[in-house]
Order: C-alpha cells, then sequence, then structure tokens
C-alpha cells in the first residue's frame, strides 16, 4: 500500500487540535515503515492521532491494554481447550489474538501502559516487529501485510505497578515524548468537544482548562488531570447552569457552580502525593480560591 503522507498528514491534521509536530512525527516514523512508542500522560491526543491516522489509511486499529494478566497466549492467540480435547491440536481451532489479527489485517497493533505488560509477554512481540512474521506452535506461521505496526504508550508519570523495558524490546522501537498542548489549544478541544459558547460558555472554557491545568503544577498533586478533565467539567457545569437558572458568567452563583463541576469531574482525576495530608477535595478547594477569589481580588484597582 503506498500512501501520500504530505495528503495524510493534512486531512488528519483536520481531527486534532494543535499537534503538528507530533503528528508529523510519529506519521513519519509509520510511514518508514517503523514501530513506535509514544511516552505521555493520559488525554494528550495519542489514540485520537492513531484513529485518525487507520481511518485515512483504511485499516483497523486494534486496542490492547497492558496489565499484568496480558499474557503472551492472550497477545498472540490460543487452541479452543474444548475443540483440542475432541480434535487435538490443529490451525482449525486456533482462537487469533490481537497480534495475529493485527498482522494478518495490516492494522497497527496499539498497546496502552506498555510498560505495566509482563516482560515475557513483551518479548513475544520481538519476532513479529524484527522480522514482520510469527511462528505459532502446531499451527504454522503468519506473516504481516505491509502496514502492520506495532504502537505502544506509556505514561512517564506513573511508577505504580510498572517494569523497566529491556533492552531488546526498546532497541525496536522509536520513541516520541508527548506533553501537554498549550492553554489556548486546551481550549480549542474543550471548545470542540463540549459546543459551549455564548458569554456563559466561553467563560467556563477558560475557567475549567485553568483549573485543570492548575491540578497539575499544584505541590500536592504527583499527577494532574488531563484536558479530559476540563471537557467534563465544562459538561457538568453546562448541566448545573440549567438546574440553577444560571445564563450569565457574572451571575453570584456562578463561582460555587465551577466549584462543584470541579469536584465531580477532577477529583477522581488528580493523584496526590502519598506524603500529602490533604484529600483532593481541599486540593480543588484551593485552587478555586486561586481562580476565583485572589486573581479577582489582584485584579481589582489600588
Amino acid at each position: 500500500m503506498r500512501v501520500d503522507v504530505t495528503e495524510t498528514r493534512t486531512r488528519v491534521a483536520a481531527h486534532l487540535v494543535g499537534r503538528e509536530r507530533e503528528l508529523e512525527l510519529t506519521l513519519a516514523a509509520i510511514a518508514a515503515g517503523r514501530d513506535i512508542l509514544l511516552e505521555g500522560p493520559p488525554g494528550t491526543s495519542k489514540t485520537t492521532m492513531l484513529k485518525a491516522i487507520t481511518e485515512e489509511w483504511g485499516i483497523p486499529l486494534f486496542f490492547v491494554e497492558g496489565n499484568a494478566d496480558l499474557t503472551p497466549a492472550k497477545l498472540i492467540g490460543h487452541n479452543n481447550p474444548a475443540r483440542v480435547l475432541k480434535e487435538d491440536y490443529s490451525a482449525d481451532n486456533f482462537v487469533a489474538g490481537p497480534l495475529v489479527d493485527a498482522m494478518v489485517a495490516g492494522g497497527f497493533l496499539y498497546i496502552e501502559e506498555f510498560n505495566r505488560a509482563p516482560e515475557d509477554t513483551l518479548n513475544a512481540l520481538l519476532t513479529a516487529m524484527a522480522d514482520r512474521s510469527i511462528a505459532v506452535p502446531r499451527v504454522g506461521s503468519f506473516t504481516a501485510l505491509p502496514t502492520f505496526r506495532v504502537i505502544a504508550s506509556m505514561n512517564p508519570y506513573d511508577n505504580v505497578g510498572t517494569t523497566r523495558l529491556s533492552t531488546s524490546v526498546s532497541d525496536r522501537l522509536n520513541r516520541l515524548a508527548i506533553d501537554y498542548q498549550s492553554g489556548p489549544a486546551e481550549e480549542g478541544i474543550v471548545a470542540l468537544r463540549t459546543g459551549a459558547d455564548g458569554p456563559l460558555g466561553e467563560r467556563l472554557i477558560a475557567d475549567a482548562v485553568a483549573v485543570t491545568r492548575a491540578t497539575r503544577r499544584h505541590p500536592d498533586v504527583r499527577q494532574g488531570s488531563s484536558v479530559r478533565g476540563a471537557i467534563d467539567c465544562v459538561l457538568v457545569a453546562q448541566q448545573l447552569a440549567v438546574l440553577r437558572r444560571i445564563t450569565d458568567p457574572d451571575d453570584a452563583g456562578y463561582p460555587e457552580l465551577c466549584f462543584d463541576a470541579m469536584i465531580v469531574a477532577l477529583s477522581g482525576r488528580i493523584r496526590l502525593d502519598e506524603a500529602a495530608g490533604v484529600t483532593p477535595e481541599q486540593v480543588l478547594r484551593e485552587i478555586w480560591e486561586d481562580r476565583f477569589v485572589l486573581d479577582p481580588a489582584r485584579a481589582q484597582p489600588g
């Protein structure tokens, strides 16, 4: 399959807000026939970008969640136990796993939380990445179509339950670090995903993005919220505004409306430092006060 990377970049970029550089680098690696590791926190458009590329190329995207339960058999495939007892091992009773499915279909195998998978499971990828083929005992060999790629992702801020990638695995992967986007870019994402507009909607977007980004800088927070928290914050706040009959951002009840939306949308998304003697609600209240009490006070004349 021959692809025009320039045309692909233009079409895929229409699905993203910002991310021009990350898209260009990812697309260059993929178009060069390489597998790649996308390293960054959740909510940084990794999945959106891959979905857009595979849709543009007309190939499938197979999702796999990396965890301790992901065995080589779950990744590659296994023989149907009931049929093995009746018919013995054969190619006919082999149930393909996502790796084989992706190879045969020429799709992307996207493994999220890559560094949570056991080492022997990741080692099962080595032959597929190096030779673009894999041999399954008592079944046969599977050769990948030219568009097959292994795409991995992992969160550099999360060390709980993770393992260090072996040299043999990391040596076969290109790597791209993807961080959070700028404030204006995140506001554009929230506006696109929520449809919020008008004076109230525009104010909600600005405030939701500001408090969400503040969770990433708070000293008691080990990992803050992604832009998904800001999206949900606006969506929840819009519904609260209907319930409380608030149509103007200058309404006296607007600040408290925002705080209540923050509690619902952000309290479950932030990870506190283990030594912090505070609750998520206390952290969010402090962030809220900085945005809605201290900042307006600083702006007062005199």
